[in-house]
């Protein structure tokens, strides 16, 4: 772990404790990033990082426009991961690669037009988050997963995200280029909608390649 990893950490936790000792509740604000970084002594960036690996298990939400606030999370016995670091991310990105292109191979043959339907609406979502979060209703490649007409392979594609949903707020802030992963998940629409099933699993396979290249290219310039 390195050194502002566990800054990170240690942060993290020391807002949970704020927001316990404070008698913070879900739905209550949050101080600013600054405030924070004012009263822990610690620069802006590193407050924001803090604040993500607590959005990752819904401990605080941020609303667009608005600010940060406590979330459901604070109910549920939390523990911030400290072992998830980059070597996480890199294996959810190869899991993700042997799950997901059968699956869109199978979406293409299976779609109906609800499915279309809850695709295209993901797909708009996620380039257009609804005021108040961030996140899409539906994640795209979950929608993708339920275009299979199979129940379960979507149900355990949304287990594996929400599981290691910390690395894929990762993922999300270091895979920062809206409009070219708009543009990927566009093409794996249009394969799927085309019924084409070699191309949507090819396609899938392309984007996501293209998330793990970025990844990688990250961690050399921080290595």
């Amino acid at each position: 772990m390195t050194a502002q990893t566990s800054l990170t950490s240690r942060l993290a936790d020391e807002i949970v404790d704020l927001i316990v000792e404070g008698g913070l509740r879900p739905g209550d604000a949050l101080e600013s990033s600054r405030a924070l970084a004012q009263r822990f002594e610690v620069t802006t960036p590193t407050v924001r990082e803090a604040l993500r690996r607590l959005e990752a298990t819904d401990v605080v939400q941020f609303r667009h426009g608005s600010g940060t606030y406590v979330g459901a999370g604070l109910d549920r016995r939390m523990v911030v991961n400290q072992h998830a670091g980059r070597d996480s991310t890199e294996e959810l990105i190869a899991t993700r690669l042997l799950l997901e292109p059968p699956i869109a191979a199978e979406a293409a043959r299976n779609r109906t037009d609800a499915h279309l339907e809850l695709l295209e609406n993901a797909l708009s979502n996620a380039l257009t988050p609804q005021r108040g979060d961030e996140r899409p209703a539906v994640h795209f490649h979950v929608a993708v997963a339920a275009a299979t007409g199979n129940r379960l392979v979507a149900e355990t594609l949304e287990a594996l995200l929400h599981l290691r949903s910390r690395e894929q707020v990762q993922i999300r802030h270091r895979y920062d280029d809206r409009e070219r992963d708009h543009a990927e998940h566009q093409q794996i629409l249009d394969a799927i909608r085309a019924g084409d099933a070699e191309g949507a699993a090819a396609v899938t396979a392309s984007h996501l390649r293209s998330i793990r290249a970025v990844l990688a290219d990250d961690a050399g310039r921080t290595s």
